[in-house]
């Protein structure tokens, strides 16, 4: 019996970006060879926490 691994969406989001945004993101994506939800991904997992679950800018 094969096992497959599936990336199964926890929650899907909609992102409004500006066209700055959006070209600025296409182009890095272009230039990495990587698709746009591995980089935003990866940009949410790098956001500082604290320890104590309060909002790290206040």
């Amino acid at each position: 019996m094969i096992m497959t691994n599936k990336k199964w969406a926890v929650k899907r989001i909609t992102v409004n970006l500006a066209t700055q945004e959006a070209e600025k993101l296409e182009k890095y994506c272009q230039q990495t060879g990587r698709p746009a939800t591995d980089v935003i991904r990866e940009l949410i997992r790098s956001l500082p926490m604290s320890e104590d679950g309060k909002d790290v800018n206040r």
